[in-house]
């Protein structure tokens, strides 16, 4: 039995553990939105000045590349349980990303 070559892609992509949804094109209103609801609040008590956004803009970052910043991203939900699918981490990376790093 022949596939069709979408499908047969689709199984391929699925036999690597790979999902389609990682090549998606990120949505910032997500990352935007997961931000003010999971992680500014943290961060807000973290950087001691009620501000959340500090911790991204602090002279000191530890985040210094777009790797660096995915890995924090994911750290974050993977320490601090916040169930976040891979696809909002890549919302979440992306808006900070655009809203702070400016990485290329």
């Amino acid at each position: 039995m022949k596939l069709p070559l979408i499908k047969l892609c689709i199984a391929i992509f699925a036999s690597l553990g790979l999902h389609l949804s990682a090549f998606a094109t990120p949505d910032l209103a997500n990352g935007k939105k997961i931000d003010q609801q999971k992680c500014y609040a943290c961060h807000a008590k973290k950087s001691g000045f009620g501000n959340g956004d500090m911790i991204y803009t602090r002279s000191d970052s530890k985040v210094k590349n777009l790797q660096n910043l995915k890995s924090m991203v994911a750290m974050c939900n993977t320490e601090l349980r916040l169930d976040l699918f891979p696809e909002d981490e890549a919302d979440v990376t992306a808006f900070l990303n655009k809203q702070f790093y400016k990485f290329k």
